[in-house]
């Protein structure tokens, strides 16, 4: 019995190992794997409780970088929604069960809050380039904040209770899932409230926040062509060429 390169690599590895663990594979946008290339985007929409939070500090929101946002106010100022689409950079997945693992975006958004009285002193924030770890329930994002927050890359920005959805890559197709019941890491709350120079009253209407809203995804998986689908393809270019010459002559 013949023994395929893949099947010795995942002896070797389990021997080495002592017990049997899945790969995991990263597709870029652009990339490919296993004959499939992955495209995707996520959009994160904000909870009612966030954006009540938002209308105590008066904070102002804005597009960032390569996402695409969406924010309505009704007549006397006050937000009904708010949300940021961003497109997907890289997907990763588990390279036994095909089970995706994480999925990043690039793209974001800015808070900016001016100075209230017993709300805040005034900062701002930029949310950005949010990456999802679906094996320990966390959002990771890179956030640019004032007040001497600086710019942090990686940084745990919220857990999340539930994830519901298509989560396993099991060919070409398209797969939507939903990640619900976001709630501030212990860091993001102390980072985001001094970027926001957060006081008592704008402290506290953060901390009243018991859901921040959701993240929904949607990942594109296509079959690449094999080789010798190209080729037929340059041949044929090449058949309509000599065709077009002969006809000139």
């Amino acid at each position: 019995m013949k023994l395929t390169f893949k099947q010795i690599a995942a002896a070797t590895l389990f021997v080495a190992a002592g017990a049997a663990q899945a790969a995991s594979v990263t597709i870029n946008v652009g990339g490919s794997w296993n004959g499939l290339t992955a495209t995707g985007s996520a959009t994160l929409s904000f909870s009612a409780d966030l954006l009540g939070a938002l209308d105590t500090g008066k904070i102002a929101l804005a597009n960032y970088g390569a996402a695409v946002s969406n924010i309505t106010k009704d007549t006397d100022g006050y937000y009904v929604s708010a949300s940021a689409a961003a497109p997907g950079t890289a997907i990763t997945f588990d390279d036994t069960t095909l089970n995706v693992l994480g999925v990043a975006t690039t793209g974001g958004m800015t808070l900016t809050a001016p100075v209230v009285k017993s709300v805040s002193s005034g900062g701002s924030l930029t949310v950005t380039d949010l990456s999802a770890n679906l094996t320990n329930n966390t959002i990771y994002a890179t956030i640019i904040g004032g007040n001497g927050v600086g710019t942090i890359t990686n940084f745990a920005l919220w857990n999340f209770a539930t994830l519901t959805g298509g989560t396993t890559i099991a060919g070409p197709g398209t797969y939507n899932n939903s990640i619900t019941g976001l709630s501030l890491t212990t860091d993001g709350f102390n980072k985001f409230s001094q970027a926001l120079g957060l006081l008592s009253l704008g402290k506290a209407a953060m901390q009243g926040i018991t859901d921040y809203g959701t993240i929904s995804s949607t990942i594109v998986a296509t079959a690449v062509p094999e080789p010798s689908t190209y080729a037929l393809m340059g041949l044929g270019l090449i058949g309509v060429a000599v065709a077009k010459r002969r006809r000139a002559a």
